[in-house]
């Protein structure tokens, strides 16, 4: 998993994307989806104002991504991306529709796109006024919601599946002001091949969540909401869905334990979290994150002690851990790595990728069965 994980921070870090999602969008985990937006943009310089415009713009979009996907056939096709560059944050989702569709589709977003902004309100008046509604919605009229909060300019693609299907890729970016943002450089101007490679990646690697970002107290708290949404959509054994949820906690707190700033992140490499389904009972949490070369030798001693530990042994070295957090309460010790061994019952797999003569980038795969 190793190489993975380093293609898939390589990919976004290179196209500053911070989270990616694939897999069914429904009405539960939207709201989840919305709020690791909200919670990752709280310490943005974005205002209220833009982020209202924002958040409408993902609403729409995962209702549109919601509405008109075939969930039988390519439901877990779906995806939801989040970028944040210098220009602002860009929101991008993919779903898989009807080639009949498309020519009724690709007119009504050029109109949108062809509209001066100040017209826009207009026609939005006449759409509301004219369209027909129906379980799918609007003729149209989520798209032009979307142009009338935030600006016209819609980025968008449709790239063939099959004689039946395509691919729709629709994408905007936003700045601070909550506005349709235009002068993107264009090394980070849309690019739908982009994102069928991110798509592409996941499905090979039975990836569904990626989380490349700092974790705030708050964003973990939205993860493990999220987690547990989709968990209970997919009727996860309680026993099964305990074991993720309690190595989840410890996988992110291992990575807050371990990350030498923000800055240094930034700069060498933004922790990760990647969720892996091989098959309804087997999960894989991989977490990435930067440490300093002088910390790898004592972490590698310890995970090779657990690794290497019985079943008794693992119960003994736990005992041990407590009586020294008794001690000394300001550390965790080996406790939280001892814990993600017992609830995994395997290996702890890990990897350390030097990055400088300071840093290195250490991977953890930790695979979670119900057994």
């Amino acid at each position: 998993m190793n190489n993975i994980a380093r293609q898939i921070r390589e990919k976004l870090s290179g196209h500053h994307m911070i989270f990616a999602y694939r897999g069914m969008v429904t009405n539960e985990n939207s709201t989840s989806l919305l709020m690791l937006l909200e919670k990752e943009i709280e310490s943005s310089e974005f205002g209220y104002l833009a982020r209202k415009r924002l958040f409408m713009f993902v609403v729409e979009s995962l209702q549109n991504v919601s509405r008109h996907s075939n969930p039988e056939k390519y439901g877990d096709m779906s995806l939801v991306l989040y970028a944040r560059n210098p220009e602002g944050y860009t929101v991008t989702t993919g779903n898989v529709i009807e080639n009949q569709a498309i020519e009724n589709l690709r007119e009504k977003l050029e109109r949108i796109n062809s509209l001066n902004p100040g017209n826009i309100r207009n026609v939005y008046r006449q759409m509301l006024n004219a369209s027909e509604f129906s379980s799918k919605g609007g003729a149209g009229l989520g798209l032009i919601e979307m142009a009338k909060k935030t600006g016209n300019r819609l980025d968008f693609d449709f790239i063939p599946l099959d004689n039946k299907y395509s691919y729709f890729i629709l994408s905007k970016t936003v700045d601070a002001s909550g506005k349709s943002c235009e002068d993107i450089t264009s090394s980070r101007k849309f690019k739908s091949s982009v994102v069928i490679e991110i798509e592409r990646l996941m499905t090979l690697n039975n990836i569904y969540l990626i989380w490349s970002g700092h974790f705030s107290t708050d964003l973990s708290d939205e993860v493990l909401k999220f987690t547990e949404t989709d968990l209970t959509e997919k009727s996860i054994k309680s026993s099964l869905k305990r074991k993720i949820f309690g190595i989840l906690i410890e996988a992110l707190e291992n990575v807050a334990k371990h990350s030498p700033g923000s800055r240094e992140a930034e700069l060498y490499g933004m922790p990760l979290l990647i969720f892996r389904q091989g098959d309804a009972n087997k999960y894989s949490i991989v977490t990435g994150n930067l440490i300093e070369n002088n910390k790898i030798q004592p972490l590698k001693e310890k995970i090779d002690i657990i690794n290497n530990a019985s079943k008794e042994s693992l119960k003994t070295l736990i005992t041990e851990s407590l009586r020294q957090l008794q001690i000394n309460s300001r550390s965790t010790g080996n406790l939280g790595l001892l814990e993600m061994a017992r609830k995994s019952g395997g290996r702890l797999n890990y990897s350390f990728d030097k990055i400088n003569d300071r840093y290195s980038y250490f991977t953890l795969d930790i695979t979670i069965t119900e057994k």
